[in-house]
């Protein structure tokens, strides 16, 4: 087990916190974009069972490859300095979290919805979701906003800060690879159902505990809020499993049961409609409040999940 020291995590911690993800620095998961990008357009062709294998002997390279390109390239830094060693390590743990530039994310929408500009919300949403945005009420901007920083918090801020307790930089990056690969093939649709089936089991693995342990996070921290806790431990306990996601439906159903609203319905994709399971009763119409209310929900989970993983990672430390 590589556990990283209790102080690296936290720099890498606050450092995403700080700075997020700066457009135009350069980014482990522009480069792993840029293989999978190449990969599909060279290997996701010909038969079904050579589309299978391919998928999968991609998943398993660029995730091995990550691990050990981390786990070298930090051993090569230490042995030069060990402090240049500590400092790599906490630049790459910050670039697998996602905690501020998901939050800014939600900015970009409720900043015109508050404003009552709704084409402008409308194209901010269709950024950072695939659903067909441009006839959005804004009840539904709102809905997909709240869905995704939801959904979000598990695969960009909670896995990683699990993976990074137990298995320092090296296995964040890897679960980067993996969440990485699940975002750009990992689709139910005839180009990437066969090609990115291993990719999208994968990714539901490696989220697979964190989107339970979301489930107890996002309890505490509703209670410090003083959200109606029991209200949305019914809901999860009766939505969480009709989700499609064998993992999403843990903070969704969660959220729409502390915010008291509903999540999921009909979604619209390249002109067809999907129906979404529902999340949560509606015992309001959805608003940008909703907006604020979730995004600080958000915030003051990942700093109370943050301090949880650092404990045990401070008892890890003192047994190893």
């Amino acid at each position: 087990m590589i556990t990283p020291a209790p102080l690296t995590y936290l720099f890498g911690f606050v450092l995403d916190q700080i700075i997020g993800d700066p457009r135009g620095w350069p980014h482990p998961v522009v480069e792993m974009g840029k293989v999978i990008s190449w990969a599909e357009k060279h290997l996701n062709q010909g038969t079904r069972q050579f589309r299978h294998l391919s998928g999968a002997l991609l998943t398993i390279f660029l995730v091995s490859i990550s691990w050990l390109l981390t786990a070298g390239i930090m051993g090569g830094a230490t042995r030069i300095h060990p402090l240049l060693g500590i400092g790599l390590e906490v630049v790459l743990f910050a670039s697998t979290l996602a905690s501020k530039s998901l939050l800014d994310a939600g900015k970009t929408v409720l900043a015109p919805l508050r404003q009552g500009n709704l084409p402008e919300a409308r194209q901010k949403l269709g950024w950072f979701v695939s659903r067909d945005t441009r006839n959005l009420s804004e009840a539904e901007i709102v809905r997909g906003t709240v869905e995704t920083l939801a959904e979000n918090f598990v695969d960009g801020i909670l896995s990683p800060l699990f993976y990074m307790t137990i298995g320092g930089a090296p296995l964040a990056m890897a679960f980067k690879a993996v969440s990485t690969l699940d975002s750009m093939i990992g689709y139910r649709n005839e180009r990437y159902h066969d090609f990115g089936w291993f990719a999208a089991r994968t990714d539901d693995l490696a989220n697979y505990i964190p989107a339970r342990l979301a489930v107890g996070i996002l309890l505490l921290t509703g209670g410090l809020k003083r959200l109606p806790v029991r209200h949305a431990y019914q809901i999860w306990k009766r939505d969480a499993k009709a989700h499609p996601s064998p993992n999403g439906g843990n903070p969704e159903s969660i959220v729409a049961g502390l915010l008291g609203v509903r999540l999921g319905g009909i979604n619209i994709y390249h002109g067809k409609s999907h129906h979404r399971a529902e999340m949560g009763d509606p015992l309001h119409e959805l608003t940008w409040r909703d907006i604020l209310v979730c995004e600080s929900l958000v915030r003051w989970a990942t700093w109370l999940a943050c301090g949880i993983f650092w404990g045990v990672l401070v008892a890890l430390n003192s047994v190893i």
